[in-house]
């Protein structure tokens, strides 16, 4: 099966000469579907800029990108944006909810976008709420909602319809410990439905729920290991 995710000798370079940034540099990575993969790494190790560009939100400067064995670059601007608004999910640290739209509008609004009715997109959206465990706060505007609450809508938007690539940066920066696990604990539950995952945390304890730990420095892969070793330290946190 072709594999959800592929960057192949990916770089992303900012500026030239002295002021020149690489933030990205020959970067190879595969997800496969129902994988869950961390990207761990320090402050300014490029760990957003994959996620940016992985997502199509950004151009790389050489080297490809694959979803779902499509190359991204070499799509027009439409064709890549159909593909991300029907193949690729993106959880942001902030949430990104529009405020002036339900949860359930929130959730449903990609497929409405993507030409779904609005009762199957709504109904969909529902679905995915109920598998978060917040359909009974679907009514509810953002501002209305828990942060808890509201990460969880941002995750059913992001993996609604028949998305298989779930990009998330930092999906559980602003939450307490309690509702970072649920956060981990649904990304995970998506991933065993097929979805492909990428998770960019800090949090060496919610690493641990993936089944792959990629490090990031310098815009380099400088390692890749199982959840072992983390396991070990903190134990019981995979399901």
């Amino acid at each position: 099966m072709t594999a959800a995710l592929e960057l192949h000798q990916v770089s992303k370079v900012y500026g030239e000469g002295p002021t020149e940034v690489r933030a990205l540099w020959q970067v190879d990575l595969s997800v496969e579907h129902g994988e869950l993969v961390a990207i761990m790494g320090p402050s300014g190790s490029g760990k957003s800029t994959l996620l940016t560009i992985a997502g199509s939100l950004e151009d790389p400067t050489s080297g490809e990108v694959l979803v779902g064995g499509s190359d991204l670059f070499s799509m027009s601007r439409d064709d890549r944006a159909r593909l991300r608004c029907r193949s690729i999910g993106y959880v942001f640290q902030d949430f990104n909810l529009l405020a002036g739209l339900t949860a359930v509008e929130n959730v449903a609004l990609p497929l409405e976008l993507d030409g779904v009715g609005v009762r199957a997109a709504r109904a969909a959206g529902m679905a995915a709420l109920e598998e978060l465990g917040i359909a009974d706060r679907a009514a509810h505007y953002p501002d209305e909602l828990s942060g808890g609450e509201r990460q969880r809508a941002a995750i059913a938007r992001a993996v609604v319809g028949d998305r298989y690539l779930l990009l998330a940066d930092e999906p559980t920066g602003a939450l307490d410990s309690v509702n970072s696990e649920v956060v981990m604990r649904r990304l995970r539950a998506a991933c065993q439905r097929g979805v492909a995952g990428v998770v960019v945390t800090h949090n060496a304890q919610l690493a641990s729920w993936a089944d792959r730990v990629v490090f990031l420095r310098d815009g380099r892969v400088v390692d890749q290991t199982s959840p072992s070793s983390l396991e070990a330290t903190y134990s019981g946190a995979i399901p």
